[in-house]
């Protein structure tokens, strides 16, 4: 494969639907399991997919794969093999490569974690949420706290590399009852936390039959405790809702929020790839039927696609830079936005005059106000 001349850094995501119940507050593109599911067809579809869009890397080695969902491990681990080693089989990669795989804590799915590993996985995500039986059961998770402790030490000791997902803010939850959550996802020992605050979003059940959640002045002391919890623990905040011990940074993640590339495959996968000055988004067909049968069909799975115009990458650029708490080198605008700093210029000084940006000459990097207020920030650049 010819070695590509485009400096920008390209991840590949997979994406796989299927899950086991549909959660109330989830908004991706995930579909229950109802009855016999085809796992091997799709995957079959997912090399297919990738092999028709080998062009989009343009010889790039990938810098890290990230399996996704829907609940992956629900997958066959005999499939996950098989895809990832085809995926190896096409591309070039780079050394180290990170390729990280979301899972539940089913019990199922652990008894498959050394099988995921020898497939080739390098990082699990364990979608806890909560190690309260009473919150799972609020935000409809199918598993229990004693599964979720399982699950994490189960990772802890097939994998180098652990993340476990959880959510604050929940239907009743109080401080006490998220401190007994942190304490418990800071003594397992894991080397990356995602915190997320539970948000209400359109499409799903939660926005039909809105629970009552925490007011937003406890929300922010809430907010306040894990922040000086993971601090006091080793875990440093690197981005706005992600800790990590050193050397613990999702390599995935670090490339979308430093704007890198990404080619996204399977129903319903989102890609953006840069292509000489210009950067195209797209996004698969969604539902893995159609997905499938367009595959099948030798048509393209692609739903739609589109130039993202000058004007909207300034934005498109900070909302993903400016999650990360130190920031970017600011050479990097113009590298992967593809046009001249000097149309943000005035910008970038309204955001330090309102102390929302660092003054600095090398880095483009949010205060502590910037990132406590992260929608005012992006707001300057819209």
């Amino acid at each position: 494969m010819v070695a590509s001349i485009n400096p920008i850094p390209v991840s590949l995501y997979v994406h796989l639907p299927w899950c086991e119940k549909k959660c109330p507050y989830c908004d991706f593109n995930s579909h229950e399991v109802k009855g016999p599911t085809d796992f091997e067809s799709y995957i079959d579809c997912l090399i297919l997919d990738l092999s028709n869009s080998l062009e989009d890397l343009n010889g790039r080695a990938v810098k890290s794969i990230f399996i996704g969902g829907g609940t992956p491990s629900l997958t066959p681990s005999a499939l996950i093999d098989k895809l990832v080693c085809s995926i190896k089989s096409m591309v070039n990669w780079e050394k180290n490569l990170e390729i990280t795989m979301e899972a539940n804590p089913g019990s199922s799915e652990i008894n498959k974690f050394k099988e995921f590993r020898n497939a080739g996985v390098t990082r699990l995500s364990i979608g806890v949420q909560s190690f309260n039986d009473h919150f799972l059961r609020s935000l409809g998770r199918i598993h229990s706290g004693v599964e979720a402790r399982a699950a994490v030490n189960a990772a802890n000791e097939v994998f180098d590399r652990v993340n476990i997902d959880l959510m604050y803010a929940l239907p009743g939850q109080k401080i006490s009852a998220l401190k007994d959550d942190l304490d418990l996802a800071i003594g397992s020992g894991v080397g990356h936390i995602s915190y997320y605050q539970l948000t209400i979003e359109p499409n799903t059940y939660f926005y039909k039959y809105t629970p009552k959640v925490p007011e937003d002045e406890v929300a922010y002391e809430m907010q306040e405790l894990i922040l000086s919890s993971m601090c006091q623990s080793g875990l440093s905040r690197y981005e706005v809702s992600a800790f990590c011990r050193n050397g613990e940074k999702c390599d995935h993640n670090m490339n979308y929020w430093e704007f890198g590339d990404y080619l996204g495959i399977g129903a319903g996968a989102h890609s953006k790839i840069t292509q000489g000055s210009g950067i195209r988004r797209s996004v698969r067909l969604k539902h893995p039927d159609k997905y499938i049968n367009a595959i099948s069909l030798g048509k393209s799975a692609i739903q739609s696609s589109s130039e993202v115009k000058e004007c909207d990458r300034p934005l498109e650029f900070f909302m993903n830079a400016l999650r990360l708490v130190e920031g970017v080198d600011q050479n990097l605008f113009s590298e992967r936005a593809c046009i001249s700093d000097r149309i943000i210029r005035e910008q970038v000084d309204v955001a330090i005059k309102r102390g929302l940006l660092v003054n600095s000459r090398s880095r483009f990097q949010p205060t502590e106000l910037g990132i406590n207020f992260l929608n005012d920030l992006l707001e300057v650049f819209c």
